[in-house]
């Protein structure tokens, strides 16, 4: 975590970090899009960490399984910290009704089947003081597009909350409202401006232009994507009553 010049805060991923390059332009555009239809996504930022930062910091060191490795300087990309109050990466059973916006995490389920998250879904909560509710943020989409591989192998187990009681009141198509017809009203001009910020270091023009080609012309199949996921062994849907799409 680092601050910044701006006063905040910001969880922060390198250029060389062990995942891949291309996981922070995955960051950069899916948190975008995802905030843009009205999903609660920590603002993401794109930070230039200068070269004294990393070589006076020991503790900027990325931690691998038999080895540590220096954090690079140059562009990263930030997510801005959570600062409301407590701030809990878990949540038990007997308190997920009492998370405000409970509804969102059949909006994000929608966003990450669009994307194709090839990961499952991770969200943290936090309260503020003298609350009793708490507020899901949703976090790390580094595995949109495949990670690396800006492919998009679509399963109906990938992107699912762990926790599948924040399905519990999904119970037809309406459930996905009003997030699901933002995305299949999505605005490819909107769309494709959003790599306008992207360091060059991070992706080459062609690649990423192919890129939004493929998220775009997948707009219209969330619905179907959702529906594989209902008709799978994997179905976190077990209160849909509504059949007419």
């Amino acid at each position: 975590m680092l601050t910044a010049s701006d006063g905040n805060a910001y969880v922060v991923k390198f250029a060389n970090n062990p995942q891949c390059l291309r996981v922070l332009a995955n960051e950069w555009l899916a948190c975008s899009i995802g905030r843009t239809i009205g999903l609660t996504i920590p603002e993401p930022a794109i930070l230039y960490v200068p070269p004294t930062l990393v070589e006076n910091s020991s503790s900027l060191v990325i931690q691998l399984p038999s080895s540590t490795l220096k954090c690079s300087h140059g562009m990263a990309f930030g997510s801005r910290f959570i600062s409301e109050g407590q701030v809990f990466d878990y949540l038990p059973e007997s308190a997920l009704l009492r998370i405000e916006n409970l509804k969102e995490f059949a909006g994000v389920f929608a966003l990450d089947k669009w994307l194709c998250n090839c990961d499952g879904r991770q969200a943290v909560f936090c309260r503020g003081e003298r609350k009793r509710k708490f507020r899901a943020h949703f976090i790390d989409f580094g595995y949109c597009f495949n990670a690396g591989e800006w492919s998009f192998p679509d399963s109906p187990l990938r992107g699912i909350y762990a926790k599948r009681e924040v399905y519990q009141n999904v119970t037809g198509w309406h459930s996905f409202e009003p997030w699901l017809s933002r995305i299949e009203s999505f605005s490819r001009l909107k769309l494709g401006d959003m790599p306008g910020d992207l360091p060059p270091e991070w992706t080459d023009p062609d690649a990423i232009n192919e890129l939004i080609d493929r998220i775009d012309s997948r707009r219209s199949r969330v619905r179907e994507l959702i529906t594989d996921v209902r008709k799978s062994t994997h179905n976190p849907f077990s209160a849909w009553t509504e059949e007419k799409p």
